[in-house]
């Protein structure tokens, strides 16, 4: 295994995936980037990993695909010899956003095999890889930090499957917490709120009026890529050591209950 620690990103080609392979090269990392389709954009991120500092590998792979998840492992324990973090990115939003009385089986089987049973299992594969380094004494308190979302508990009826797949993601990090806690394994989730991203750019004129007009948020301003970044950098420089199973809220302030 190389000197520098190894991160591994899933769907980090653009926004929020594409911060954090930055802001850890930054911090002296070596970073795998994930993608699926956009081979551009993955080559395009990869410069700006070198520009900071670390060093970058490619893999396509479709994580909602056993095979790709096992070549997606692989290819980086052959790239850089093993795994320090792996954060668990990648996810779609539905190709409409249906009533859950009309919403698809389709869309619903499409959502859960990429946001839920591909880092669910993907999860499975790295910790076992992660538990085979320790045993060898080739890497010390590695980490897994899954972005999940506000969905996980804000019921948005227009994409219900999004919504479940997140909040499977919250009661995922828990159970691998519990399980890996023995082997020095801290597990994380990250829940960002609305982030400027690709993603949410066809609704941005909805939350700028809810955000900088009717309060949605305490912190008056929409989330960037970079602030979801700087909560991984946190947990990788190993700042929560008596922490796992912990939930980050990197949302402006939403999760507050207010009066």
């Amino acid at each position: 295994m190389t000197t520098r620690p190894v991160a591994l990103i899933t769907g980090a080609s653009r926004g929020i995936g594409r911060g954090i392979a930055i802001a850890l090269a930054g911090e002296g990392y070596n970073v795998v980037i994930n993608y699926n389709q956009n081979r551009e954009a993955a080559e395009q991120v990869a410069k700006e990993v070198e520009a900071a500092g670390g060093t970058a590998a490619i893999v396509q792979a479709d994580v909602a695909r056993g095979s790709d998840r096992h070549k997606l492992v692989d290819q980086t324990c052959r790239a850089f010899g093993g795994i320090n973090l792996l954060v668990n990115n990648a996810g779609v939003a539905p190709d409409v956003r249906a009533d859950i009385l009309e919403a698809s089986e389709e869309s619903f089987d499409r959502l859960m095999n990429v946001n839920l049973k591909g880092p669910y299992f993907l999860t499975q594969i790295v910790a076992k890889a992660m538990i085979d380094q320790i045993k060898r004494g080739g890497v010390m308190a590695p980490k897994i930090v899954t972005v999940s979302s506000i969905s996980a508990y804000t019921a948005s009826v227009n994409r219900g499957d999004y919504c479940i797949a997140k909040a499977g993601l919250a009661m995922m990090t828990k159970l691998y917490a519990a399980r890996l806690a023995e082997f020095g394994i801290g597990v994380y989730e990250i829940r960002p709120g609305v982030i400027a991203t690709d993603m949410t750019g066809p609704v941005k004129a909805k939350y700028d009026k809810l955000i900088l007009q009717q309060d949605l948020t305490p912190i008056h301003r929409w989330g960037q890529p970079e602030d979801v970044a700087k909560a991984v950098v946190a947990i990788a420089k190993d700042l929560l050591p008596f922490s796992t199973g912990e939930v980050i809220n990197v949302d402006g302030g939403f999760h507050l209950r207010r009066l």
